[in-house]
């Protein structure tokens, strides 16, 4: 699996990825059952509210290499500040349309 992660830019002051990263090296959270190998292919924000740049992004990581674009804790459940993104439902239909069938979406990261 060579994923591309994308996360909440308002979060940047708060989480370096730490435990996004540590969720694909211990295959835990979303990456729980891939028996493959993971390589992390790009780390990038989401371009700010109300995540417009996610269909780039999303464009970007696939051309560098990405099957599966994960989209990091913070958008989703909000960790660590305790707010989820107002936009994840819509950011996640851009990320779809854009990704096409072949490129596996996951919601969370761990």
């Amino acid at each position: 699996m060579k994923v591309g992660i994308i996360r909440c830019m308002q979060t940047e002051d708060y989480c370096p990825g730490t435990t996004d990263f540590m969720a694909i090296r211990n295959k835990t959270g979303a990456f729980e059952q891939v028996k493959e190998e993971i390589e992390l292919i790009g780390f990038i924000n989401c371009g700010g509210c109300p995540g417009k740049k996610v269909p780039l992004r999303v464009r970007e990581l696939i051309k560098r290499g990405a099957d599966t674009i994960a989209f990091a804790s913070c958008i989703q459940k909000g960790t660590p500040i305790g707010y989820p993104c107002p936009f994840a439902k819509r950011i996640k239909e851009l990320a779809e349309k854009n990704a096409g069938a072949s490129v596996q979406i996951l919601e969370y990261t761990h």
